[in-house]
């Protein structure tokens, strides 16, 4: 049989025919890839590193990398649409554009083939790749005329939806979130967005994204006279438009060296935020492939800028009001726990994640005059400024009630009382543990509270069945409610917890698992109460959700048995002439035998300054006391109490005068002073440091 016909000189070789087809792949601008999916690597021949703009060797194979080539307003989109294809094991077809090292921009397509393995699961896709940029220029002009009225209506879109998203917005940070939002960037055609809030005379940058990292950290707090484009924007009430680099440039010379991460086919538009005439802050918007801003597009922004500044506007009076009223519920809320031998306190406040973020959860701790201390936490009725304001009064009232010593079932009782006379339609729920750290012997009264919980030294844990009664502020028929005491002993190791409803109830559950919860959260919980507070509202938080604000109070008494603390007490009369200076004997002696006679000159002048002070503006006699604190370093605590509820006041005394100096002498000499209200009268004390001497 004859050979086919050859040309002369052609040697008489057999055609590698894959050489040949990356030939034809190459001459016709298109290149293969492979991509391991379960390693998520893909390799490209050296056709498809062209395609896709790559020098040969700079191309790492990983999914991020080639994702950088792709324009950012793409990714989204192409990424579902290759995940549906793996999950129907289907192939793909899809266009998409990449930016070229040039700056260019570039429509490629690409076709993949999923192969799978003998589980039918996916493992490779294999495919082509070219160069569609001279198909896409011969679209029909039809198609490009339907795009041109799409783009013409976007703007106004963009109003809808970011107004959309901006509805169910109430904090500042729910605003910033909103706008910054990845989906909300894609429907309104923006590649980056960045939002200032005025502060202070500066421009503090709340939300950003798709903006670079550096410049937020540079420019954040930037002073409002600085020529940046979100404080141009705010200084001068109009909005700025940027259309290319040498305007920004130009314009800002301080973003010179960060325009590098802003592309060449880019423009951006920066608003200012008015409301009631007044500029609050500024949004800046950055679009990929355009360099205009049609004028009827101008307007449309305009208007986009006005919704944002209604939204920012009611969100900051919301974070106002919030943080007023956060405020004035800390300041309520108890600052330092008293210090007892023998007994380790932790208290947790945390606030409700709802809106309000407020509500009456109280806790509190008290040393009554007999070394037992008095622990409570209560939950006022509502979720707003008024269930704060009532749970302030109300803990000051049980505080003084306690004070005065009161049996914890007097005490309850005439709380309710005075609940109920304040006229406020609201009740409360408490509870309260009386603890005596010498002997671990504990009172317990419960008005429609949950129950404390008990962990043993063995780590057994159970709810304590103590009795109850009426919630605070509701009468009986037959006059004040009956509180019963319920007495136990917590040994040394043993932990009481006391909280609020917030910490174990859920909507979404019955109340008796949450108790089950607390328990199994206690049994595992770390020994420090610090550290077992922290564990149970962490613990618990899965399982409310953070529904309702919490209170909460851990005691753990030590193991052994702790000595009695140490304490000079003597009471001051008006009749006797030698109780001052004994007095003054007495805290000499003290001194000496807590090794603490470096401070007796002052801690003399300081006491006979109180005292007097008593014995002068009171109608009765005082009680200095006197004992070693160890809190801050070495030191020593003073304290006068006296019947009159008038606190003294610091006043400036002339240069004659014989008196008017003790406020001056113990603001000077001491480190620390206060006055605490007791229900029959109050206490005024100062500390000396021995690390002053």
């Amino acid at each position: 049989m004859d050979r086919p016909f050859e040309p002369s000189g052609v040697p008489d070789t057999p055609i590698d025919p894959q050489a040949a087809a990356h030939v034809a792949l190459a001459v016709n601008g298109m290149g293969t890839f492979s991509w391991d999916v379960d390693a998520g690597l893909i390799h490209y021949d050296d056709g498809g590193l062209a395609v896709m703009g790559f020098r040969p060797g700079e191309f790492d194979g990983r999914l991020a990398t080639l994702g950088e080539r792709i324009v950012p307003s793409e990714v989204s989109a192409i990424g579902d649409l290759v995940d549906r294809a793996l999950r129907e094991r289907s192939g793909f077809s899809l266009y998409f554009r990449v930016r070229l090292p040039d700056g260019r921009l570039q429509w490629t397509h690409t076709q993949g083939h999923i192969v799978r393995d003998e589980q039918d699961r996916p493992v490779r896709v294999i495919g082509i790749i070219r160069d569609a940029s001279q198909e896409l220029r011969a679209v029909d002009q039809t198609e490009l005329l339907r795009q041109a009225r799409e783009e013409h209506h976007r703007p106004s879109d963009a109003v809808v939806h970011v107004s959309d998203a901006l509805v169910p917005t109430v904090t500042v940070e729910d605003v910033a979130e909103a706008l910054t939002d990845s989906r909300l960037m894609e429907r309104i055609g923006a590649s980056s967005v960045l939002l200032g809030l005025i502060d202070n005379g500066r421009m503090e940058l709340v939300g950003s994204n798709g903006v670079h990292e550096g410049l937020i950290q540079d420019f954040h707090l930037a002073r409002l006279s600085e020529p940046l484009p979100l404080t141009e924007a705010a200084r001068t009430r109009e909005a700025v438009f940027v259309t290319n680099r040498l305007d920004f440039v130009t314009r800002f010379p301080a973003l010179k060296p960060y325009l590098s991460h802003f592309p060449d086919a880019a423009a951006a538009v920066y608003l200012p935020l008015i409301a009631q005439d007044t500029p609050i802050g500024a949004v800046g918007l950055t679009y990929e492939g355009r360099a205009t801003f049609p004028p009827d597009e101008r307007t449309v922004l305009t208007a986009l800028g006005k919704v944002i500044a209604q939204s920012l506007q009611r969100a900051l009076l919301y974070d106002q009001e919030h943080e007023l009223a956060a405020g004035l519920q800390t300041a309520m809320l108890p600052g330092i726990l008293p210090h007892v031998p023998g007994v380790h306190l932790a208290t947790r406040y945390r606030p409700t994640r709802a809106r309000g973020g407020i509500g009456g959860d109280w806790y509190d701790a008290l040393t009554l005059p007999d070394g037992r201390i008095a622990v409570v936490v209560g939950d006022v009725q509502g979720h707003d400024v008024t269930a704060a304001a009532v749970m302030g009064q109300l803990r000051i009232a049980l505080r003084a009630y306690a004070a005065e010593g009161h049996p914890p079932s007097t005490a309850m009782a005439r709380a309710s009382a005075f609940l109920a006379e304040l006229d406020t339609d609201r009740f409360a729920t408490c509870l309260m543990a009386l603890v005596d750290p010498l002997t671990g012997m504990t009172s317990v009264v419960r008005a429609g509270h949950p129950e404390p919980v008990l962990r043993s030294p063995d780590g057994s844990c159970a709810w304590l069945d103590t009795p109850g009664g009426l919630p605070l502020g509701l009468n009986t028929p037959g006059g004040q409610p009956a509180y019963p005491v319920f007495e136990t002993v917590v040994e040394p190791g043993s932990t009481l917890v006391m909280c609020t409803d917030g910490l174990i109830e859920s909507r979404a559950e019955d109340i008796d698992q949450g108790r089950e919860r607390l328990l199994d959260a206690l049994s595992a919980g770390p020994g420090p109460p610090d550290a077992l507070a922290d564990h149970l509202l962490d613990t618990m938080a899965t399982y409310t959700g953070e529904e309702d604000d919490v209170a909460l109070l851990v005691l753990h008494r030590s193991r052994g048995k702790p000595s009695p603390a140490p304490r000079m007490e003597a009471v001051i009369t008006p009749s006797d002439p030698d109780a001052l200076r004994n007095a003054r004997i007495s805290l000499r002696e003290a001194l000496h035998s807590w090794s603490l006679e470096a401070l007796s000159d002052t801690a003399e002048l300081l006491a006979c300054e109180l005292a007097t002070n008593a014995l002068v503006h009171t109608d009765g006699s005082a009680t200095l006391t006197a004992r070693p604190v160890r809190h801050s370093g070495r030191g020593l605590r003073l304290a006068v109490s006296d019947t009159s509820t008038a606190s003294p006041r610091r006043r400036a005394a002339p240069e004659r005068a014989t008196s008017g100096r003790g406020m001056m002498l113990i603001e000077e000499l001491a480190t620390a002073w206060g006055i605490e209200p007791r229900g029959n009268g109050k206490t005024v004390w100062c500390e000396l440091s021995l690390d002053l001497v």
